[in-house]
């Protein structure tokens, strides 16, 4: 919900990239942890990150560029980890569905570069999914 109000997700990002790690699935699958709040992704860079910073990637960005590709490479997202790396993960196009549904609610007014409408986009993740 706070991302579909600030149209602002968080990662953690330095010199070489983007944080990264593992899922717990047992399968080695990799993850790529987001935060909806600034502070919360501030608080997850110590330990093997603390040399990352919190960054800003704009909604339709991450919807579009990240999710996307996340999905055609089987990467996971970590939503909202806390300080000790516990937290949601979740497949990118279930991930994108949740975020444009919460858009829609809201009757947000977002632009997007390669849809014309929350709905064509929603259509479009649906059809890839089946």
């Amino acid at each position: 919900e706070k991302v579909a109000a600030s149209k602002l997700v968080w990662g953690l990002k330095n010199k070489k990239g983007w944080a990264n790690s593992e899922s717990n699935n047992g399968e080695g699958t990799a993850i790529i942890p987001f935060w909806s709040d600034r502070a919360y992704a501030k608080a997850c860079a110590k330990d093997d990150w603390r040399d990352y910073s919190a960054t800003e990637i704009s909604l339709p960005e991450f919807l579009e560029s990240w999710c996307l590709g996340m999905a055609d490479e089987n990467v996971l997202a970590g939503i909202n980890w806390d300080a000790n790396m516990f937290g949601k993960e979740a497949d990118a196009p279930a991930l994108i569905l949740d975020v444009l549904h919460q858009l829609k609610s809201i009757q947000s007014a977002i632009k997007f570069l390669n849809y014309t409408s929350i709905d064509e986009f929603i259509a479009e993740i649906n059809d890839a999914i089946e």
